[in-house]
């Protein structure tokens, strides 16, 4: 494949999904109110887009199964065994998604070998490892975005659990106490998630009655009782105090690594990873969570979020730069009768408009392809160079070269 490509993309209906913000950025209708959580670019097995090519809609998957070199490039090709490195969303959180971490590299082909021995389905609800890859991830509000990032500093953390859990949790406190450390955070986090059903409600219910005397004082409380309605009785209440609690504005963007409890609540927002489904979950889901072997990928770290600092590369583009092999996200303002002209040596990019509308303009074969807010492409390696014009915003995803 030479050309430019307008892709199709599959929306994935999870309960806690905004059954507004996609389709208001794609411009369609939803008259059922389904939840609409996470719009997928990219060619996950699960659900690869479709690529409009020679007047047909074509799996990704097979397009790069036939032509690898001419839609990854040649290096991506090689490095990455003829795949696709990353996965490019939009992600619309209603309400909170799961407490989760994802596994390293080394973890997640494990875990995968491990429970393909076992021949538990890649479908079952009760699997862990969907694929053989980890998961680095960053997020960039579109909107105002809540996010849960990894463990608070321990004497922050502290100072919130005696406001709120004082009596319930007083011998962990007093242990955590003992040892700030990483290991004593490790056997308090694991004394929380492994205590029985019946201490865990009296400890939820004693945090939230606190909570109520503190809300105008600290959003970390306003957090734990809006949890609360979604998911009442769960341990999973008290990750706002655990955790660390930001709130993005619009262009701002986050960067978790393998290992790092997070978990989003509330926003619209750009994410790209690492081409990866596998997550360890922690609380705040009906879902599947196996808390063993959780335990067995957090890093247990006291430390600030990583907010990634935009960076000019050319006119009119900003690159969030990330530690990721697999992606590099940039974002593109389009003002009237300025372009944007793609560098020569690139690789395979997919771009997503978010504001206004573009049009890419391919400069061997002059061929013209516009995008409406919310229309995304594939621009594939073969494609020696491309310029943008028009007035709006466009995310691109990207393997750095």
């Amino acid at each position: 494949m030479e050309k430019i490509g307008l892709l199709k993309n599959t929306i994935q209906e999870y309960a806690w999904g905004s059954p507004r913000a996609i389709p208001d950025l794609l411009g369609q209708r939803n008259p059922e109110n389904k939840p609409q959580a996470e719009l997928w670019m990219g060619a996950h097995p699960k659900a690869p887009s479709r690529v409009q090519y020679n007047g047909q809609w074509v799996s990704l998957l097979d397009l790069i199964s036939k032509s690898p070199k001419d839609v990854l490039g040649e290096k991506t090709a090689k490095n990455f065994d003829n795949k696709l490195p990353y996965l490019f969303k939009v992600l619309a959180a209603a309400k909170p998604l799961s407490i989760q971490a994802h596994p390293n590299l080394r973890q997640a082909r494990e875990g995968f070998k491990r429970e393909n021995a076992r021949r538990i389905p890649l479908d079952a609800s009760h699997r862990n490892y969907r694929d053989d890859n980890h998961k680095p991830e960053c997020l960039c509000a579109l909107t105002q975005f809540w996010a849960l990032s990894r463990f608070r500093s321990i004497s922050g953390m502290l100072s919130y659990l005696e406001k709120v859990c004082a009596h319930g949790l007083e011998p962990e406190i007093k242990d955590l106490k003992r040892q700030p450390t990483s290991d004593g955070l490790k056997r308090f986090y694991t004394a929380l998630m492994s205590m029985d059903a019946r201490r865990q409600n009296q400890v939820v219910a004693e945090a939230l009655k606190q909570a109520q005397r503190f809300t105008s004082d600290d959003p970390v409380f306003q957090w734990m009782l809006k949890i609360a309605d979604d998911y009442p009785n769960d341990i999973g209440v008290l990750s706002p105090i655990l955790l660390n609690l930001i709130c993005l504005e619009p262009g701002q963007a986050i960067f978790l690594n393998a290992g790092e409890l997070h978990a989003y609540l509330k926003g619209l927002g750009i994410e790209l990873m690492a081409n990866s489904d596998n997550v360890l979950r922690g609380g705040l889901t009906p879902k599947h969570v196996d808390v063993p072997e959780l335990l067995r990928v957090l890093e247990f770290e006291d430390k600030d979020a990583t907010l990634l600092k935009p960076q000019a590369s050319i006119a009119d583009e900003l690159v969030y730069p990330s530690p990721a092999k697999e992606f590099e996200l940039s974002v593109i303002t389009l003002n009237k009768g300025a372009q944007y002209r793609s560098p020569v040596d690139r690789s395979v990019e997919i771009l997503i408009c978010t504001r206004g509308k573009a049009t890419l303009t391919d400069y061997s074969s002059q061929t013209e392809t516009q995008l409406q807010q919310g229309a995304s492409a594939l621009i594939p390696a073969a494609v020696e160079r491309y310029a943008v014009r028009g007035e709006g915003v466009c995310y691109k995803a990207a393997v750095p070269i």
